[in-house]
């Protein structure tokens, strides 16, 4: 009331006094004073209650879902069964009291309070109400953890059952163990990651003693990690870049996927679906322009009136021809093709890879849309890529832009059917879970990511904080939390069973990460793996912060996963970069179309920058192959992306010269100079 009649900064401070005492009153300032304070929120902010006013909604449908589907689980969910048996008598018998003995222990912390405040009022309705929501909710939550699940559903099945058969496991442990090089005795895998975590705690300890490292501690024993230089690219590798660049000749996209297909057939992978053979002479006219259709966003009817070819022949390819399963193997052509271009193995080894989301707006309503103001005005969806070190993408997954990558990071590089010899993964902290680091590790690869606020993460030890701090004065006082090693040993043969199950392709990690994040507290088996990952994930952070030289690797990695991204977008230009298909399969299709057309784009580019380098020393220039790896293939500068679309095979391949390629360009006078 005060603040109303004596708004900031209009009345002069002289006359505050006399207008409350006139105005308003001692009495109402008094009786004001004695009103007991606000009470506090609860501890879910109101959640509970907000749901609580859409009970009677609820009502209509919960019931005869609670008595159509049975439900089962382990110990740790035996209680919230219990309730949800109970609930179930309830509704069969019209009861409205909650009997005494009704299970209560399942309730988290947040929602207890609505409870107890039901009781202290004596409010038998309010109680029930409340009770029932936070039955339905525990299941939900269960549901998705996987610690509730349906029997002979497909979604929310038991996640164990994914799983190598117990029976089954002793005679496949052996050979896992051998292919993974872990050991299937707990206490001797432990001792070897003891091991690794004294010789990186020895690198940090002697870069935080050194002093002239950036990485410091503070007058208070805080890890300082500045943020790491951009890197130093030589002016000669730019400059390099655009001679190469120009001397690459132009070409549309369409006469990129005629060359390719040329060499490598891909083309030839896109099978009809009922398993007919093709009787059209013009089939693969028509699937080059179904990809460029999705690929650039620009549809099949518009593609139809840039090219000429009618629209039901468009959609008919498509249909029959255009799928996930038929893209894929022509993107595996693709990538089997890049890997053998001279240039690529300049760019990297092919045993470095990455991932990261890319988010793209969509137009109409979705199932898989979401709004994410930070990245879109209305609603969009993510697409989830894999790319290695030669700038070839292995992996697209369509996913919803508000779930968490992690799940996503081990999908592709466990799944994928090229012959990519991936050994180490770099993500940013999106992917760097806890149980990522554990699963990774079991499965004899390297979870590398950058972390973002990486000073501020617990970080785990193995022994007494007295011995660690002894051995390691400046690095030790770091570790903050102990390693339960007795919880690890109890489950470790579990952990390398469903490593196993992640790497033979029993379960894809997706299903099984999204769950095990979700588990609770009583699930022992995800409790054991965050653990393990906590210890690979100190042993990890200590190294990434004593190797300036790997710290750049791995910036360099997602570096290159970004210049992906921007072909991607230079692709799909058309709609302003918005995805129109409602439907996941559909969705999934688009991205797999883009994924193609990019790395046809990168495999092309790369072979034509190889020419380019060829033709540079025969001339007698020098270049330097250190140079090289700082010059991205993903580009689109030369390729031609708008305009009229023209797919005329035999005119294209008449073009080429007699080693299959297009002359190169002559340089540009200045650079030609230069």
């Amino acid at each position: 009331m005060a603040e109303w009649l004596l708004p900031a900064g209009r009345i002069p401070d002289e006359e505050v006094g006399a207008r409350l005492r006139g105005e308003i009153g001692m009495d109402r300032l008094r009786a004001a004073m004695a009103q007991p304070a606000t009470s506090r929120l609860p501890r879910d902010h109101g959640h509970l209650g907000v749901l609580a006013s859409s009970y009677n909604y609820l009502r209509q449908f919960a019931p005869q879902v609670l008595e159509v589907i049975e439900f089962a689980g382990g110990p740790a969910a035996a209680e919230l069964l219990d309730a949800v048996r109970v609930l179930r008598e309830l509704n069969a018998t019209g009861a409205r009291k909650v009997p005494a003995e009704a299970p209560t222990g399942f309730v988290p912390i947040r929602w207890r309070g609505y409870l107890d405040d039901a009781i202290t009022a004596g409010d038998a309705t309010a109680y029930r109400h409340h009770w029932e929501l936070i039955v339905l909710l525990c299941l939900r939550d269960a549901l998705r953890s996987g610690d509730v699940y349906v029997p002979g559903s497909r979604r929310y099945a038991n996640p164990m059952a994914y799983l190598i058969l117990p029976e089954a496991w002793p005679a496949r442990r052996a050979e896992f163990c051998r292919l993974v090089d872990v050991s299937a005795d707990a206490s001797t895998a432990l001792d070897r990651k003891k091991v690794d975590l004294d010789e990186a705690l020895g690198e940090g300890n002697e870069v935080l003693a050194d002093g002239t490292s950036p990485i410091r501690l503070d007058d208070d024993g805080n890890l300082v990690i500045p943020r790491l230089p951009a890197e130093d690219i030589p002016t000669e590798a730019d400059e390099l870049k655009d001679e190469l660049t120009a001397l690459v000749p132009f070409a549309p996209i369409a006469s990129v996927f005629i060359e390719l297909d040329r060499r490598t057939g891909f083309l030839d992978c896109f099978t009809h679906a009922g398993g007919a053979k093709p009787r059209s002479a013009e089939l693969k006219r028509n699937l080059i322009a179904v990809l460029i259709a999705q690929a650039t966003n620009l549809g099949l009817a518009r593609t139809a009136d840039a090219c000429g070819i009618a629209y039901d022949t468009l959609a008919w390819t498509q249909e029959w021809y255009v799928r996930e399963e038929t893209l894929r193997a022509a993107n595996l052509a693709l990538i089997d093709y890049h890997q053998q271009l001279p240039l690529a193995s300049a760019f990297g080894s092919g045993t470095l890879s990455s991932s990261d989301g890319q988010r793209f707006p969509t137009k109409g309503k979705s199932i898989t849309a979401r709004a994410l103001s930070r990245y879109f005005a209305g609603e969009g969806v993510s697409t989830y890529t894999h790319i290695t070190d030669q700038h070839i993408v292995y992996g697209t997954k369509v996913i919803v832009a508000t779930d968490r990558e992690a799940a996503c990071v081990l999908d592709e590089i466990l799944g994928n059917q090229a012959d990519l010899p991936i050994t180490e993964h770099a993500t940013d902290t999106h992917g760097a879970s806890l149980l990522n680091f554990a699963l990774f590790d079991l499965c004899g690869l390297q979870l590398s990511p950058r972390i973002r606020d990486l000073g501020k993460i617990t970080l785990y030890r193995t022994s007494p904080r007295g011995e660690v701090c002894q051995t390691y004065p400046l690095a030790g006082p770091l570790l903050a939390r102990r390693i339960n090693t007795q919880l690890i040993i109890e489950n470790w043969d579990e952990m390398l069973r469903l490593a196993a199950s992640l790497k033979y392709g029993h379960v894809t990690a997706s299903l099984i990460v999204a769950k095990l994040s979700r588990a609770g507290r009583q699930n022992t088996l995800a409790a054991a793996l965050k653990e393990y990952g906590a210890l690979c994930r100190t042993v990890y952070a200590a190294r990434y912060l004593s190797r300036p030289d790997y710290r750049r690797k791995i910036a360099r990695q997602l570096n290159k996963g970004e210049s992906a991204h921007a072909l991607r977008r230079d692709i799909f230009y058309a709609h302003e970069g918005a995805i129109r298909r409602r439907h996941l399969q559909h969705q999934t299709e688009q991205a797999w179309c883009l994924t193609v057309a990019a790395n046809a784009v990168t495999a092309w580019m790369t072979e034509y920058l190889g020419l380019a380098v060829e033709h540079m020393r025969a001339q007698g220039r020098l270049v330097d192959e250190t140079l090289l790896t700082h010059i991205s293939p993903a580009q689109s500068e030369p390729i031609g992306l708008v305009g009229t679309i023209t797919v005329d095979i035999d005119a294209e391949l008449a073009q080429l010269d007699p080693t299959g390629h297009r002359p190169l360009r002559e340089l540009p006078v200045d650079m030609a100079i230069g």
